[in-house]
């Protein structure tokens, strides 16, 4: 399996799936309870330059990247601290 890189050293290809490692990533449980999960690892979408061919009308000025979620919401660049490629399918 392939090791985790860090996103200071090497960004995926634009448009690539990934492995992202979110340290700070809780989603809440299903039901009305408010009740919050860790889940920090999740598959996502790289998006090179994305606010730079999209810009942003909140104001937004940080990384031009932004990781895109599948089934999750949308990441900003620097909540994704580590990442690796999908593993080749069986």
């Amino acid at each position: 399996m392939p090791a985790w890189i860090p996103v200071t050293e090497r960004t995926p290809s634009d448009g690539e799936r990934c492995i992202c490692y979110l340290p700070n990533n809780e989603v809440f449980l299903p039901g009305k309870s408010g009740a919050k999960e860790a889940r920090p690892i999740v598959i996502l979408r790289f998006a090179e330059d994305f606010f730079l061919k999209n810009p942003s009308k909140t104001g937004y000025n940080g990384s031009p990247h932004l990781w895109l979620g599948e089934g999750t919401s949308n990441r900003f660049f620097n909540e994704v601290t580590h990442w690796m490629p999908l593993p080749e399918a069986p």
